[in-house]
């Protein structure tokens, strides 16, 4: 055999060894660290991780096959969000999602470097998240779960539904920028209908039951639940205290109404996390964070419980019922 043959079929043998070992190779498992704002026994919550599953795994991603999903399940709890977005990104994973402005805060405070797509934040642009909605920048890009003119609405419908309405309770978190802001908004409108404003501030639950029975002291009053209260610990407590006291209430989330809850009015949650997929899909591929816009929902929905509303004496208006997106009963 010639040189040149041998030294051919060495190369021949080792381009073939190589390709047999690069077949037999395992697929490198990506990570995922997932910063959720909900209580782990709550049925949006659960539904909005199990959506997030399924839209990884149509486009390839398996969880505890190509890739790890790790949860961490923060009751909307400021200390806990800080506590475990410092585990969940000590982890390295490829992407961080986190759910709600708080828990973005924390991720972000621990990290600039690693992707991070963000569901549930209302103002990533004035939190300081992003550079802007179409360019991102930076690492970190998500999807809005509604604007602050969303929030204009929880009063009128609230009145639309209970018109002998005169008195308006605003429950909300008080170390929450989002809820803050939300205040403002919901007090202009409430005062333009010539609704008195009352802001209850929970720190713990110790103060819930006191603060409501409190406002239901006085007649024709109603509640409006914020973004970060509806999503947390207390919304169960609140939703009881309602019903008890014979107050109307808006809250921001369809579980709310789903556990017993009057109304809600906004975004699609399980929809959003679909979307977030799609994004860690394409950061998966090689694609950046400040490259992929910033995105707001495209639809808002109307959930009423006629049950509830049965129970508080309220006449449903058909205009109401014509504009629902689903009802309950």
């Amino acid at each position: 055999m010639q040189r040149r043959d041998f030294v051919k079929g060495i190369a021949g043998a080792a381009t073939v060894w190589s390709l047999a070992a690069s077949a037999q190779e395992p697929e490198r498992r990506r990570r995922i660290g997932v910063l959720t704002n909900r209580v782990e026994d709550d049925a949006e919550g659960q539904a909005a991780i199990v959506a997030f599953r399924q839209a990884l795994a149509q486009l390839g991603w398996y969880d505890g096959r190509n890739v790890q999903i790790d949860v961490a399940w923060a009751a909307g709890d400021a200390e806990l969000e800080r506590k475990y977005a410092g585990e969940l990104v000590a982890l390295r994973p490829d992407v961080v999602l986190a759910s709600g402005t708080m828990g973005m805060a924390a991720v972000q405070q621990v990290t600039r470097s690693l992707p991070i797509v963000f569901v549930m934040v209302s103002d990533p642009v004035g939190a300081g998240f992003v550079d802007s909605v179409a360019r991102p920048g930076g690492n970190i890009t998500g999807f809005m779960n509604f604007e602050y003119s969303l929030v204009a609405k929880w009063p009128e419908l609230l009145r639309t539904i209970a018109p002998n309405l005169m008195r308006v309770a605003i429950v909300k978190n008080p170390v929450s920028s989002v809820d803050s802001s939300e205040f403002g908004v919901i007090q202009a409108v409430s005062q333009s209908l010539r609704m008195e404003v009352t802001p209850i501030n929970l720190r713990d639950d110790g103060e819930i039951e006191s603060a409501i029975e409190a406002f239901a002291g006085g007649k024709n009053g109603g509640l409006i639940v914020e973004s970060a209260i509806s999503a947390s610990v207390h919304r169960k407590r609140l939703i009881a205290l309602a019903a008890k006291h014979k107050l109307p209430a808006i809250y921001a989330n369809r579980a709310d109404v789903v556990d017993g809850g009057l109304m809600t009015y906004g975004p699609d949650r399980v929809e959003e996390l679909r979307g977030a997929a799609g994004y860690v899909d394409r950061i998966f591929k090689g694609e950046k964070p400040a490259d992929l816009p910033v995105q707001a929902p495209t639809k808002y929905e109307l959930i009423l419980n006629l049950k509830t509303a049965k129970s508080l004496g309220l006449n449903v208006p058909s205009t109401l019922l014509a504009t629902a997106g689903e009802v309950i009963e």
